[in-house]
């Protein structure tokens, strides 16, 4: 761990001729490849050619090649044999999408940043014991591929544990057999009866579905919290949501001072970054060794046709920047559909500021989800409240009534006052968000949030009505229309 801590601080100093030698080696390696060779890779591209000649790509762009992979092909995208393809709901798309993960991916990209996430944590905390101990973590589930049974598609949760050498799932609990079940409550269940028994001292997962176990864990044991149940817990490494609307949830759950978090940037795509500094909540270190290679796209560009491209050293301080990858999984100029700002250029720090395609424009306002969840959690803060999940979208003009933004909230503790929590909320979007704040301007164009108190449970009835129940799926923060609001709405009878 000490070694590979070196090696971090080595692409902290040196982090463009990092991404220069690792830019190379894709070109390389990919050269005889169908894509390599269309565009023309054995040219020894420099990055400029590359982006010249490589258009940026979305996941429709690159599906017929995904697809042909699927169907057996091989040395489409990557040199690699395929096997396993990351089933992705696609938050913004209803349509799965597969992204391959080739072995490259699994070993250097993956299990390097679980692997790095354990060097940062021991480095920072040398007196842990959290190897005295077993690793909890929630799976999701994989199946054959239905174009080609010699290979498997499933969430890259389930991909990777499948995957683990040895070492690794002796470490972890529940057992396999276990953590990939397809029936969720049957595997909440058993996780339940399997881990209550066990020394858990690190968590890692989504903060929604975490939450929902924990919850159940105390439901069945009677305990008044989590350290009654695991007295040695010390880590949540978290991912794929906003933390900060979560956080008071979990320390009422877990009441130490011992427990610390984690954040980190994974996806079926890759892994990307890990928190290096407890200090610096919501801000991770951007892993430049793992096989990827990143662009950035200024989001003022992101529409257009021929859009301005960057590269690390180009960026700037608190941007929007829309991410680009080119992956040791034949992903190329992929455009992720997340969003991301630098908070830090030595060493390269980013935090998740939203999706490209999770925003709410009606109006002009352009909030982002970033928006949203610090709203959220000032709002809050201020009224002693905590959430379990929320999403929001536009309230259409409709005659002379204004627009506006409709919340759906459910609470694990409502908050002291409704009102005072629309106020602050909507305050909160005002001071950090210009255009927001001008389309509420004496109310002109928008009023005044709305707010729709969900019951418990709304956003689980809803994933399980779309079945879409599983560790790979979350809840949509924001939308620019009401497809989803209306659809939880009309599930939980809030219509």
């Amino acid at each position: 761990m000490k070694k590979r801590v070196h090696q971090i601080d080595l692409f902290r100093k040196y982090p463009h001729d990092v991404q220069s030698e690792l830019f190379s080696n894709l070109i390389n390696t990919a050269k005889n490849t169908e894509w390599g060779k269309q565009y023309g890779y054995s040219d020894k591209l420099s990055v400029r050619e590359f982006q010249e000649r490589v258009p940026i790509c979305t996941y429709e762009d690159l599906y017929p090649h995904i697809e042909r992979i699927m169907r057996g092909e091989q040395n489409v995208l990557w040199p690699s044999k395929i096997a396993w393809f990351a089933k992705s709901s696609g938050t913004t798309n209803a349509r799965s999408k597969f992204i391959p993960v080739s072995p490259e991916a699994l070993e250097d990209c993956h299990y390097k940043g679980g692997k790095d996430m354990l060097s940062i944590y021991v480095n920072n905390y040398p007196d842990t014991k959290v190897f005295a101990g077993k690793g909890l973590s929630i799976g999701g589930t994989h199946h054959p591929n239905e174009f080609n049974s010699d290979t498997r598609c499933g969430d890259v949760s389930a991909v990777i544990m499948q995957n683990l050498p040895l070492w690794a799932e002796a470490m972890r609990t529940p057992a396999l057999k276990v953590a990939l079940m397809d029936k969720w409550e049957e595997k909440i269940a058993k996780m339940v009866e399997i881990c209550v028994k066990e020394n858990v001292t690190s968590i890692s997962g989504v903060p929604t579905w975490t939450y929902v176990l924990l919850n159940r864990i105390l439901e069945e044991t009677g305990a008044k919290d989590i350290t009654e149940v695991w007295p040695n817990l010390e880590l949540f490494a978290h991912g794929a949501v906003a933390f900060g609307p979560y956080r008071e949830l979990f320390r009422q759950i877990i009441p130490t001072d011992k427990m610390h978090y984690l954040e980190i940037y994974n996806a079926s795509e890759g892994f990307f970054g890990i928190q290096d500094e407890p200090s610096l909540k919501d801000e991770m270190l951007l892993m430049l060794d793992y096989g990827v290679f990143y662009e950035f796209i200024p989001m003022e560009e992101e529409d257009k046709e021929n859009p301005k491209v960057l590269t690390l050293d180009q960026v700037e301080l608190g941007q929007n920047y829309a991410l680009l990858i080119s992956t040791n999984a034949g992903l190329w100029r992929y455009k992720i559909g997340d969003t991301v700002k630098f908070t830090s250029l030595a060493p390269y720090r980013i935090k998740i500021s939203g999706r490209t395609k999770h925003f709410i424009n009606a109006f002009g306002e352009e909030v982002v989800v970033e928006n949203a969840e610090t709203a959220i959690t000032k709002a809050c803060e201020a009224t002693d409240a905590t959430i379990t999940n929320f999403t929001a979208a536009p309230i259409y003009f409709e005659g002379k009534s204004k627009g506006g933004h409709q919340w759906i909230i459910e609470f694990s503790k409502e908050p002291s006052s409704i009102e005072k929590f629309t106020e602050v909320l909507d305050q909160t979007l005002r001071q950090i968000n210009s255009d927001y704040d001008a389309k509420r301007y004496k109310d002109m164009a928008l009023q005044a949030p709305l707010i729709t108190v969900a019951p418990k449970g709304a956003f689980l009835n809803w994933l399980e009505r779309k079945g879409k129940m599983g560790g790979q799926h979350k809840v949509p923060r924001l939308a620019n229309n009401r497809d989803y609001l209306e659809e939880i709405l009309e599930v939980n009878n809030l219509v």
